[in-house]
Parts: C-alpha cells; sequence; structure tokens
C-alpha cells in the first residue's frame, strides 16, 4: 500500500462524524502524532500517526502553498 503524504493546511474528510456533525478537518500538525482542527466547530484533537493514516477517508482540498521546489 502507497503511503500518502499531507501538508499543512490539508483539508481531509474522516470516516467517523465529529459528535457537531461535521467530517471535514483541516491538518495544523505533522509528525509521530497530527493534530486536526473540525472545520464546523473548531475543536481540535491530537491523534497518532497510525490512528490518522487509518480513519482518514479522503483528501478534500490540498493547501495553497503545495508545489515542488525547482532545483
Amino acid at each position: 500500500m502507497k503511503r500518502r503524504h499531507y501538508n499543512l493546511g490539508d483539508v481531509v474528510s474522516m470516516r467517523k462524524q465529529h459528535p457537531c456533525g461535521s467530517n471535514e478537518w483541516e491538518i495544523l500538525r505533522i509528525g509521530m502524532d497530527f493534530r486536526i482542527r473540525c472545520l464546523k466547530c473548531g475543536r481540535m484533537v491530537m491523534l497518532p500517526r497510525v490512528k490518522f493514516e487509518k480513519n482518514v477517508k479522503a483528501v478534500l482540498r490540498t493547501s495553497q502553498g503545495e508545489g515542488s521546489p525547482d532545483s
């Protein structure tokens, strides 16, 4: 299975719905743990990388700063 690459500011859809009713989250921190923020209520959650990658359904929007550097 190919490993996905996530960037800061990406908006992802999670498999489980947040209690506020939304399933769209913005990525705020990447590392061994991911910090994500609910786009509806603003709640922030920290998840271990393994659990985050398992629960991501789709990347809805990518960050604006994405791009490959010129050599």
